[in-house]
């Protein structure tokens, strides 16, 4: 199928375009049918529903907890650090203060 994009008017461009994405829509409708009902033969192979395979990795994922707070703003008690990731502004200001990181622990 060859097609001479050059040949054709804007109307039938335009046209041909909203072809091909309805046509992309319902590939991607199909396509999504067929991996769910592969992804649910693989768990009967296993002798699982697919619900029951999802429902355990959502559990898993659910006991991740956050971190607990390591240290404490002394001005605002309300502001705390896990001393993971960034140090926020008052670390840094506290710490360019000459206070040393163990005042601050919680």
């Amino acid at each position: 199928m060859s097609l001479d994009l050059n040949q054709m008017s804007r109307k039938d461009l335009l046209q041909l375009r909203k072809d091909v994405e309805k046509a992309l829509k319902d590939a991607e409708q199909r396509e999504r049918t067929e991996a769910l009902k592969a992804a649910e033969q693989a768990a009967a192979e296993y002798g699982f529903s697919l619900d029951e395979v999802l429902s355990n990795s959502a559990k898993g994922a659910a006991r991740k907890s956050k971190a607990s707070p390591k240290y404490r703003n002394p001005e605002n008690p309300d502001e705390t650090w896990t001393g993971r990731g960034r140090k926020p502004h008052w670390v840094h200001t506290a710490l360019s203060n000459g206070v040393d990181i163990s005042d601050l622990e919680i």
